[in-house]
């Protein structure tokens, strides 16, 4: 029988971030990657980032889902407005030092989670932590 969640530590070390997006170890049924998990059996992913704010702005993280662990889609928002569907490709800001949850159904077989630090990185740092669970 299947687990109700699995923890994953560490998909990123808590590292400076940079001025681009930088992919954490890709969760995923994979051969050769660390975090050998068939995310499909799961369908919620919870992404806890541990965040420290140094001199930046703020930060984003992006979530994406693929089927085939090489071509992947970005979590996409709506803002809805009378009978119009705005859809954007999604992004979570994280604009002070604290520990956030961000959870997002599970819609692939590989999950790939990238951040990217906005404004001057000292002293910046951020640890990503995932947990799939069926609940």
């Amino acid at each position: 029988m299947l687990n109700d969640f699995i923890h994953i530590a560490n998909i990123r070390s808590s590292v400076i971030l940079t001025g681009s997006y930088v992919a954490a170890t890709v969760v995923g049924p994979t051969a050769t990657g660390v975090f050998n998990v068939e995310c499909s059996a799961y369908n919620q992913l919870k992404v806890v980032a541990n965040f420290t704010i140094g001199s930046l702005t703020d930060a984003d993280i992006k979530i994406e889902f693929s089927h085939d662990g090489t071509t992947y889609s970005q979590e996409t928002f709506s803002s809805i407005a009378t009978t119009q569907d705005t859809m954007s490709l999604g992004h979570h800001t994280m604009a002070a030092t604290g520990v956030y949850e961000i959870n997002a159904p599970i819609t692939g077989r590989f999950i790939r989670v990238s951040a990217v630090g906005n404004g001057t990185a000292t002293s910046s740092l951020l640890a990503l932590d995932v947990i799939l669970s069926t609940k």
